[in-house]
């Protein structure tokens, strides 16, 4: 009998919560990471965490949550209710314990399922949860999942509330580390959608006043809005609205019962038609639906009973319902922004004029890229098929991009050269290479007609099929993988400024990272090391003395396959790009790529020389 047909009582397996949760994390947490992503699994565990105590406070409970982040270990405080006594130890380690099953304890909560904190239990080498309520506390301390104490109830003098401290398990996150710019977006988010709730992180405090009028204004510089934004709130829904002067598509801030819906759901696709529908009315004017939505800038809250997400990280809501009586998503929203945009327009008639001229400007532009944009579509569809620009990643074929779209990663490289490498030593499931002929063009001042002429551009906008926004990008990473001298430098700007002139959204949503390799290789005959910086290659040579073989890396193509597996493997590197809320991208761009300035040249003298020290020999 072949090997494989020998299926028996013995195949058949039975796991406990804890091993189902560390053997599949990714059904819970969505992919691992370091935390360099800001939808690592690190950030979910936080989230899950902060999501109990958010809905203590929408319950009426507890105004205040401190968060503290030190040395790996994350602490989280609520001032809500706290957890009964005596079942502390149940609902941070029995599936399905919770007490969100009861809709009358909570009507319109975040976590439904029972799952979250048994999820951050199990993949923490560290666990504890306090509970304190009625002047007595309790308390119970947990190793992956495994109870390790779990003392009596005390008497207690501290205000009632919830605290978990965890510590994630680095045999699962490997080398990670929270980026306290991640975390704070998240916390803002969090305040924006509940107005009277303060957070505090590592003696920090968020709040806010205004909702999503705020993050909007966090989002989008002041005179990059076309009108000023328009704030709209009904007892289950808010929305803000503006366009922006600068930004050639559309961006998205989408929540359901104060979840960050990060890749949309039915919601935001109500919102969306809803919106075309309601500016067509107005204008009397059957406009192309992406005309009216091209460089909007919005955000939408909804609140739903019972909601159904396609997954246990949230991230896309499901639900075609409001729950109850009540009637569909599409339905309540588009009834609400029929009334309440409608009323907006009519009493307010300047914004009214300025949205109508941004839609027919949007308008002209579309009809004089009408044959450009035909003729780029034939080019990049040939070019893909027979001049391999693109060698691409099987995550977009059948079950699996549901499964794994979230590791699905885009290498940038430069050169034949780096391109085999990276191509020969990849994760073809999930990890494709786009190779440039050249440096880019700097596209700075540029219109979006470059994009479509200049052959890179418009391959590059292909694969990551980004012309009509975010919503079908190909891939959740893209690494910009250049060597680490004077030349490699200049084409990580230049590809920076490609995005940041007509794809802003992609490094605000945190899609572009720029991949760091090592410098020097330090061996013995029984070692290994690879160093990213002198400092680490100083302690290297004193690890593996007495006399060690040191490699000095000049390229990305001097790197073998083989060892190019362990830097874009488990072990890899990004650094993300991230924008500086204080400087517009128009300031940035200007500084960076505009005419040579004082400035310019006084910062690279400062800056670019320590940069370039590392890589010199």
């Amino acid at each position: 009998m072949a090997k494989q047909d020998q299926y028996t009582e013995d195949n058949i397996r039975s796991l406990d919560w804890k091993e189902h949760i560390r053997m599949r994390p990714g059904m819970y947490i969505g992919k691992l990471g370091d935390g360099s992503s800001p939808d690592d699994g690190i950030y979910i565990l936080l989230k899950e965490v902060i999501d109990n105590s958010i809905d203590e406070f929408v319950m009426g409970a507890g105004k205040t949550i401190e968060i503290r982040i030190k040395d790996k270990e994350v602490k989280v405080r609520d001032y809500g209710r706290g957890i009964p006594l005596g079942k502390v130890v149940d609902v941070v380690s029995k599936m399905n314990t919770g007490g969100k099953y009861d809709s009358r304890a909570f009507k319109k909560a975040v976590g439904l399922n029972g799952v979250g904190t048994k999820a951050v239990n199990a993949l923490s080498s560290y666990f504890k949860v306090e509970s304190v309520r009625d002047n007595k506390s309790k308390y119970a301390e947990f190793s992956t999942g495994e109870l390790t104490s779990d003392p009596g109830i005390e008497e207690s003098s501290k205000r009632k509330g919830t605290k978990v401290s965890f510590i994630p398990d680095e045999t699962i996150f490997k080398k990670f580390k929270y980026r306290n710019e991640y975390v704070i977006r998240m916390l803002k988010n969090y305040v924006y959608l509940n107005p009277g709730l303060t957070i505090d992180f590592n003696g920090e405090k968020y709040f806010s006043e205004n909702g999503l009028k705020d993050l909007l204004e966090e989002n989008i510089a002041e005179d990059d809005m076309i009108y000023p934004i328009i704030h709209l709130k009904g007892e289950d829904i808010e929305i803000a609205i503006t366009h922006s002067r600068t930004q050639y598509s559309e961006e998205y801030h989408s929540f359901v019962n104060g979840q960050h819906t990060t890749q949309g759901g039915t919601h935001q696709a109500a919102f969306r038609e809803s919106l075309v529908k309601t500016i067509r009315e107005f204008y009397g004017k059957n406009y192309e639906a992406s005309d009216i939505r091209k460089s909007i800038v919005s955000a939408i809250a909804i609140k739903v009973m019972e909601p159904v997400f396609e997954s246990q990280t949230k991230t896309k809501l499901g639900s075609t319902d409001m729950g109850g009586e009540l009637p569909t998503v599409r339905s309540y929203i588009n009834d609400f922004i029929k009334t309440y945009l409608d009323n907006f327009l009519h009493k307010n008639p300047d914004t009214a004029e300025k949205m109508q001229r941004k839609i027919m400007q949007a308008e002209r532009e579309r009809k004089d890229l009408t044959g450009i944009r035909k003729l780029a579509r034939e080019r990049a569809k040939k070019a893909n098929l027979h001049n391999k620009k693109l060698r691409d990643c099987r995550v977009h074929l059948g079950d699996m991009k549901k499964e794994r779209r979230l590791e699905s990663t885009l290498f940038i490289t430069e050169g034949d050269s780096a391109s085999g490498s990276i191509t020969k030593s990849r994760d073809v499931n999930t990890q494709a290479v786009f190779s440039l002929r050249g440096k880019p063009l700097n596209s700075y001042s540029m219109s979006k007609k470059i994009v479509y002429e200049n052959e890179e551009f418009n391959l590059l906008q292909a694969a990551l099929n980004i012309e009509e926004g975010l919503e079908d990008l190909r891939y959740n990473n893209i690494v910009i993988a250049t060597d680490a001298d004077v030349d490699g430098m200049h084409i990580r700007l230049l590809l920076l400024t490609f995005f940041l002139q007509f794809f802003p959204e992609l490094i605000k949503e945190g899609h572009i990272f720029i991949l760091e390799t090592p410098l020097f290789r330090v061996r013995n005959k029984k070692e290994t090391i690879y160093c990213y910086s002198d400092e680490e290659k100083k302690d290297a040579i004193e690890k593996l003395k007495p006399k060690p073989e040191i490699t000095r890396f000049k390229g990305l193509g001097e790197i073998s396959p083989d060892e190019f597996k362990h830097f874009i493997g488990n072990d890899i590197r990004l650094d993300p790009v991230m924008l500086d809320k204080a400087m517009s991208i128009e300031e940035l761009l200007s500084f960076y790529m505009g005419k040579n300035t004082p400035n310019r040249q006084e910062f690279i003298i400062n800056n670019l020389k320590v940069e370039l020290d590392k890589v010199e020999d």
